[in-house]
């Protein structure tokens, strides 16, 4: 759990730093290098022989990290960064659903607390919904969302597949190498590389995000999905939200309506404590 609570803190400050730096750069290629980097700092721990279903791995790290990036990144174009932030509160409920899906179970529970979820967030973001921008943004996070979720779960099942490993990071190359090459496509279409420029603070933001908070930060949170239950995951998806929310509008000046912000951030935490309190209710039956 520490390591969860150690990575979403980590995280805290990425949105803002996303929004000011890289939206100037194209997504896919804001991506590519992001993920390129992170393979680099983890292809030295790579030891094939020892790790089983390679292929799926690959697997998960291009839907995880690449096809979730590419649609994140993209999402900033239309967004301020505390509203991308906002909008990953939908992950849990994608873990909880995803999750029933693997273990083949149906729990209309989950979508009682996605309605709440919805309702939160539209009060912070009302006067925002007619704009088509938003629109875009906001349905690309979605897609973020699923892809983020979905390789949670299946890395879980992936991983306990996973008998003769020598460390956890032997493995992650292995996913980061996925996301570098579906990344790499995309971007080989649509950057301009005729006219490309990146400027020294942009290669220094990327430097960090792709060492510290793509490659640190997603080892220690997948290693940390390992070892607790996807109620608790789902409470963790969140805990970045707020404090992503207070660094965009502390750090890097971005303005927001704080009543509508506290009403609805209220909300949200209520459906999450809701989906929380159930999660551990249901695993104290399972202990009796």
């Amino acid at each position: 759990m520490l390591y969860l609570l150690a990575v979403s803190l980590l995280w805290a400050f990425s949105f803002g730093l996303i929004k000011q730096q890289l939206t100037g750069l194209d997504s896919n290629l804001v991506s590519f290098i992001r993920m390129g980097i992170a393979f680099l700092v983890f292809l030295p721990f790579l030891r094939l022989r020892n790790i089983q279903a390679k292929r799926a791995l690959v697997l998960v790290g291009t839907i995880q990290f690449g096809l979730m990036y590419m649609a994140y990144i993209w999402a900033y174009r239309f967004l301020l960064a505390y509203e991308v932030a906002l909008f990953t509160i939908f992950t849990p409920v994608y873990v909880t659903l995803i999750d029933d899906l693997f273990r083949k179970r149906f729990q209309p529970f989950h979508f009682a607390v996605a309605v709440l979820a919805v309702i939160g967030t539209g009060i912070i973001i009302w006067h925002e919904l007619s704009s088509p921008a938003f629109w875009k943004g906001f349905i690309l996070m979605q897609f973020s969302n699923l892809f983020f979720a979905f390789g949670q779960i299946y890395y879980r099942k992936l991983r306990g597949q996973q008998t003769h490993l020598t460390s956890e990071a032997s493995v992650f190359a292995l996913l980061y190498l996925g996301a570098l090459l579906i990344t790499g496509f995309f971007a080989a279409f649509t950057t301009q590389w005729a006219t490309l420029h990146v400027s020294t603070a942009q290669w220094l933001t990327l430097i960090y995000l792709g060492a510290v908070a793509s490659g640190v930060g997603f080892f220690l949170w997948n290693f940390g999905a390992t070892k607790v239950n996807a109620g608790t995951l789902s409470v963790f998806n969140n805990l970045k939200i707020p404090t992503a929310i207070l660094v965009a509008i502390l750090f890097f000046g971005e303005k927001a309506d704080i009543v509508r912000l506290l009403i609805g951030g209220s909300i949200l935490i209520g459906a999450l404590a809701i989906n929380e309190r159930r999660n551990l209710l249901m695993e104290t039956t399972k202990g009796e």
